[in-house]
This record gives structure tokens, C-alpha cells and sequence, in this order.
């Protein structure tokens, strides 16, 4: 039997979905997967995933006939919402296996009409707030697996997870892989991201080497907390004049604070009453 009629004959026995974190009910269902047809040996993936969380696997509904009131497709009455929280609750209950967890984000995608970047996106947001950066790194790597998600706002996502998951080393060599090469145009706020990831890992060296990298393209740090750390960074490695050319080059960031407060708001109230009058 084709992969096609293998997949859409278990299509058409999945019903209704129940969200919660122990069950899912099935009931009749068509559909035309677009971005994934599973062969023989996923479909059995996806029956022993079911099965070790107490999911009726998918080889065993195979062998029950269809019948009774299931009419509703899967999806029809479960609201994106919730469809988000069950994916998030799965990950959340995984024991740390990447077998697992691929295994689960391809039961979840596997009935979508097109890939769920912006249900996954909001996935990632729980996790982030539930500090669960391990599993970000995994979420998001399927994701770059499948092709998907591949954007400067994803490759911030995880080389953050990656250096809240204490894997600075990692994270040095997916820049350098997919974002170093490319400087003239990555994002401040991601060349300061890996600027902090450095300085925090005591990676002085990469620093001091993409901040020269930068400068090769004329770029100018948008706020002095950059010029700060790598400036300590120099002094640090001994390279004091590079240090003292740094901070003269850039002492403007160092003062423009002050300079672009509000008038009103600089001095005391009797110096801004003086002025006031002087102005009038």
C-alpha cells in the first residue's frame, strides 16, 4: 500500500479531539496534509507515542470499525487556544528525550492543512515564560528541521535558549553557521545578544572579534552598554589602547543620555522657573 493510502486511511479513522494532558478521543476525519506524508515506520512512531500517554494509538483504531455519532472532523470544535495549551502540557509532561519530543511535535502538526508557525510561535512564548529552555532548543530545532522558521527572530529565540541552557559553545557555532557571516545586515539587537553571551561566558576573544567585525562595516553600536563591554573586554585582555580608542570613538554614546532629556525635566524646580522666566 502507498504512503498516501496508508496515511489517508488512519486519516479517516481520527475523530474529534479532546484537549486535556491524558486523552485523545477519535472520530472520522479526511484531509489533505500538504507539508508531511509520513511513511510505514512514522505512522508506527506515532501509534507508540499515543500509547505512552495514554493516547489510543493509531494501529489500534485501525482494527475498530467506524461508526456511532463521531461525525465532527478533528480540529473542528478545539480552538487554536487550546490546541496551543495541549502542545505546551505535552512537552511539559516528555521525559528529556529528543525522540520524544520530535515524536510529539509531529503528532501535533500531523492533520494541519499547512504548517502551524504561528501556533508554534506562540508555544515557544509559554515555554519562555516557564524558563523551559531546554525544550525551546528542541521545539526549535524540529521547526529548523522541517525547514520552517528560519528568521532572524527564531535564531534570537534559541541562542538565547541555548545560553539560558548553558550551552554558550553551542551557541557560538550556530552564529557562526547560520548569522556571522552575514554582518552588514544582522540586527543590533541580535549582534548584542552575542555580544552579552560572550561577555557573560568569558568568550573575550569571539567578542572582540565580532565587534571588529562590526566596525569593518562601518556600524555603530546603538547604545553604550556595547561599547561598555567590549571595552572591558580590552582591558581585560591587556589591549589598553585599543580600550581608550574605543571610548573616545564612541564617548558621544556616553553623553547623549544627558543631552536628550527633557528640558523640563533637568535641574531644580527654582533653576526651571529661572529659565522659564528668561525665556519669556
Amino acid at each position: 500500500m502507498s504512503r498516501l493510502a496508508i496515511f489517508t486511511k488512519l486519516a479517516r479513522q481520527i475523530g474529534q479531539l479532546t484537549v486535556n494532558r491524558t486523552s485523545v478521543l477519535t472520530c472520522s476525519y479526511r484531509t489533505d496534509v500538504r507539508h508531511s506524508i509520513p511513511d510505514k515506520d512514522d505512522v508506527e512512531k506515532l501509534g507508540s507515542f499515543g500509547d505512552r500517554f495514554g493516547y489510543k494509538s493509531l494501529s489500534s483504531l485501525a482494527e475498530k470499525p467506524i461508526g456511532g455519532e463521531c461525525k465532527p472532523q478533528v480540529g473542528e470544535n478545539v480552538s487554536r487556544k487550546d490546541k496551543i495549551s495541549f502542545l505546551v502540557n505535552t512537552l511539559l509532561d516528555l521525559e528529556d528525550s529528543k525522540e520524544a519530543v520530535y515524536g510529539a511535535l509531529d503528532a501535533w502538526v500531523a492533520w494541519e492543512r499547512n504548517f502551524p508557525i504561528g501556533s508554534l510561535k506562540q508555544v515557544l512564548l509559554k515555554l519562555e515564560k516557564e524558563q523551559q529552555w531546554h525544550r525551546i532548543v528542541q521545539v526549535i530545532k524540529w521547526m529548523l528541521s522541517k525547514g520552517q522558521g528560519n528568521t532572524m527572530g527564531t535564531y534570537e529565540q534559541l541562542i538565547k535558549a541555548l545560553d539560558m541552557d548553558h550551552r554558550a559553545k553551542e551557541a557560538h557555532e550556530f552564529w557562526n553557521k547560520k548569522i556571522g557571516s552575514d554582518l552588514h545586515s544582522v540586527p543590533w539587537r541580535l549582534c548584542s545578544l552575542m555580544i552579552s553571551v560572550y561577555y557573560r561566558n568569558h568568550m573575550l576573544e569571539d567578542l572582540t572579534k565580532l565587534f571588529k567585525g562590526l566596525e569593518a562595516f562601518n556600524r555603530k553600536p546603538p547604545d553604550k552598554s556595547i561599547v561598555q563591554k567590549v571595552a572591558d573586554t580590552y582591558e581585560v585582555l591587556g589591549f589598553l589602547n585599543e580600550k581608550d580608542r574605543l571610548l573616545e570613538k564612541y564617548k558621544d554614546l556616553f553623553t547623549e543620555t544627558r543631552d536628550r532629556s527633557p528640558q523640563g525635566l533637568r535641574g531644580s524646580r527654582s533653576q526651571r522657573k529661572e529659565r522659564k522666566a528668561q525665556k519669556s
